[in-house]
């Protein structure tokens, strides 16, 4: 299994008694793009800037590179590059400007400047004023100035916030890349679960601060497929009748409203055994389920 870059052991940030950051609990290994999704004021941001040492968590422990004390996260955290919230851009000045004030303050050598604004596609515009930038090319500027230390783990918060589909598609590529080739574990936010389902192998979602579930593309996928949406008068007995069906995927929605996960091909038979124990059918569909509609469901189970 791979090593682990990030944990969190019950991660909490109060402020005046108030949970930014509930008791997160979070595991990111390395090569994974662990993608954070929430909605606005969730708590991505401060857990991110709580990663960084930007805050101090007022409890719990969190390890980098498997370092936990002072000491250790200090040091790893120079493996890290980072743009959290708006990019720090000196907006009156060129990309390649912005990439040697970055150098100098990370101490290194300006001569993979050149490298990273074609890695990011914008060595062209290099001369060009960061204020005449449209907002993708200040997104992929900020990417580059985040790697000039050569990090292994790159976190970005809402990267593709406010980008056009071209720009978004632009950032998702250039990440993959990232990853594919220069071997980096990515975190990164969004309060669009579509957004980050292009891009992303892992998920935390995150809700009032708390970490609700955490799951791979792969888990997503299989949650996320066709469901059952079933309405009965007497939900007690409808559980007896799937059980005799062996139909062990499904939940409670609200009371008498069951989705149901798998046997979706059986929905006659299911329907049929319902009647024939007394059970009122008032709606039965093969429903697909949107993204936005999981996410809604799991923060709104969360409340």
């Amino acid at each position: 299994m791979a090593e682990i870059i990030l944990k969190t052991n019950q991660l909490t940030k109060t402020y005046k008694h108030q949970h930014a950051l509930d008791n997160v609990n979070v595991t990111v290994r390395r090569g994974m793009i662990y993608g954070l999704i929430g909605e606005n004021g969730a708590g991505k941001s401060t857990f991110m800037r709580a990663v960084m040492g930007l805050i101090h968590p007022t409890s719990g422990e969190l390890s980098l590179f498997g370092g936990h004390t002072r000491k250790e996260l200090l040091a790893a955290r120079r493996k890290i590059g980072q743009s959290i919230e708006t990019p720090a851009l000196y907006l009156d000045l060129t990309g390649k400007q912005n990439m040697q004030i970055q150098v100098a303050y990370g101490g290194v050598s300006e001569r993979q400047i050149e490298d990273l604004l074609a890695l990011v596609k914008l060595n062209s515009a290099e001369k060009k004023k960061v204020k005449n930038y449209s907002l993708g090319m200040k997104q992929r500027l900020a990417i580059a100035m985040a790697l000039v230390t050569n990090p292994e783990l790159l976190i970005l918060d809402e990267p593709m916030n406010g980008l056009d589909p071209l720009g978004i598609v632009e950032i998702r590529e250039l990440l993959k890349q990232l990853v594919t080739e220069k071997g980096l574990t990515v975190i990164l936010s969004s309060h669009l679960l579509s957004e980050l389902s292009e891009i992303a192998t892992h998920y935390g979602i995150i809700h009032n601060g708390k970490l609700i579930k955490e799951m791979s593309k792969e888990q997503l996928e299989t949650e996320t497929k066709k469901y059952i949406a079933l309405c009965v008068d007497n939900p007690e007995q409808a559980i007896v009748v799937f059980n005799q069906l062996n139909i062990q995927n499904y939940r409670l929605v609200d009371t008498g409203t069951f989705r149901i996960f798998d046997h979706n091909e059986q929905i006659s038979q299911i329907n049929q055994a319902l009647v024939q124990q007394d059970i009122a059918v008032t709606k039965i569909d093969v429903v697909n389920q949107t993204l936005e509609n999981y996410f809604m469901d799991l923060i709104g189970g969360a409340q």
